[in-house]
């Protein structure tokens, strides 16, 4: 009789403590996100190319696609034509300038020995009033012919700023890849028509995932940023692991969303909490997935 007992109490506490282990639930449930950035046209033309493919990975600062710059560098030319025409006229002013320059030295050296012979009673007041408004005169006529200059040297600035203008158009025509990632979508084909802030292509960068997973007010004592997780997703009739870190924990509170189905649940308030995961190939954008405190 009292091995009986002793087989059916075994018997209950097996039961019981496999009963336990199908009870166990992880500690928050959600989907994987990765940061995906649109990639859009900052020029207006055809599109000369686009070496893009969905699922293809780029690297960071690779030329991907190209607008036509035709019409710019067309534009730039004129202006740089305009720009030699305009300091052509200049250099005619410089030119006025330098003559008086000399004329203004000479005039000096005439001021210079008649002050000197003045000094010794050998030149009249006269002389020396001659040679010092000589020296005036050149010097006032070097500032008109100056002032003169100042509205050629303005528009030559005005044409080098247009010039900029369209160096900086011409770099944007060239497209270039912002981040290494792999390419989700592709909006557009060579030969196109594309303008300014038409989409091309998103990318996102897939080597680390963050899983958005929700906890209730009672676990965030478990939990902070930096703490080692364990994440799992489905596999098969398994489930596959992998390390995860808390990287961000929301401060205010929100609505169970609709991935957590009991109802119960669904009206609790929870926190967003964000867990960064290596990717090794097999995490997907919007995948499903657990969160396990170590």
């Amino acid at each position: 009789m009292m091995k009986i007992l002793k087989i059916l109490f075994l018997a209950g506490a097996i039961g019981s403590l496999y009963s336990c282990s199908n009870t166990e639930k992880a500690d928050g449930y959600g989907n994987f996100e990765a940061t995906e950035i649109t990639i859009s046209s900052e020029a207006n033309g055809k599109l000369e190319f686009l070496n893009v493919e969905e699922g293809q990975t780029l690297e960071k600062g690779a030329i991907v696609a190209l607008v036509d710059t035709l019409q710019l560098y067309l534009n730039k030319q004129q202006l740089l034509a305009q720009k030699e025409t305009v300091a052509s006229k200049s250099g005619g002013v410089w030119s006025q300038v330098s003559v008086l320059n000399q004329q203004l030295q000479t005039a000096k050296t005439e001021q210079e020995r008649i002050q000197k012979m003045f000094n010794d009673n050998a030149a009249t007041q006269r002389q020396l009033d001659q040679a010092n408004s000589q020296v005036d005169v050149l010097k006032k006529q070097i500032k008109n012919v100056e002032t003169q200059n100042a509205p050629i040297v303005n528009e030559v600035k005005t044409i080098e700023a247009k010039v900029a203008q369209i160096n900086d158009q011409i770099i944007k025509s060239k497209v270039t890849n912002p981040i290494k990632g792999t390419v989700l979508t592709k909006y557009a084909e060579p030969g196109e028509i594309v303008s300014f802030g038409k989409p091309l292509y998103k990318i996102a960068n897939m080597e680390e995932m963050t899983l958005r997973v929700y906890v209730s007010e009672t676990q965030l004592s478990n939990i902070k940023i930096g703490q080692q997780v364990t994440v799992k997703i489905d596999a098969g009739e398994e489930m596959k692991d992998y390390e995860g870190t808390i990287s961000w924990i929301s401060a205010s509170a929100e609505f169970t969303p609709k991935i957590i189905q009991t109802k119960e649940e669904r009206v609790n308030l929870v926190y967003a909490v964000k867990v960064t995961v290596k990717n090794d190939g097999s995490l997907k954008i919007g995948m499903p997935a657990e969160m396990w405190l170590l």
